[in-house]
């Protein structure tokens, strides 16, 4: 039973993780694609995504794998949460977006 109180709190922290990295991901690639410099964007974000969700997993695993598993779980399900909605708002998009005419010539 105590373990169960170890895990969830690495649950926990890996559902943020994964909102962080996620939901960054969406932001920077809506930033990204209407700025001028996308490649600063695009390697920044990676840079600092990637940074803090190795360290996020580094301290919330303690060197116990069950912790590691645990903070990889909820790190999954918040990519799911994450990619349903960002499906859900490409169905009803808020941007007015054209169709390129070249896609649709034979």
């Amino acid at each position: 039973m105590n373990e169960a109180f170890i895990l969830i709190p690495a649950w926990l922290a890996g559902t943020i993780l994964g909102t962080i990295f996620f939901g960054g991901l969406r932001w920077t690639i809506q930033k990204g694609i209407i700025s001028p410099y996308p490649v600063r964007w695009f390697l920044g974000s990676l840079l600092l995504r990637m940074s803090v969700t190795l360290l996020g997993f580094y301290f919330v695993s303690g060197f116990h794998w069950e912790r590691l598993m645990a903070c990889l779980i909820g790190f999954i399900m918040a990519r799911m949460v994450v990619m349903r909605q960002t499906f859900s708002s490409v169905e009803n998009p808020t941007l007015n977006v054209q169709e390129a005419n070249h896609a649709s010539q034979p």
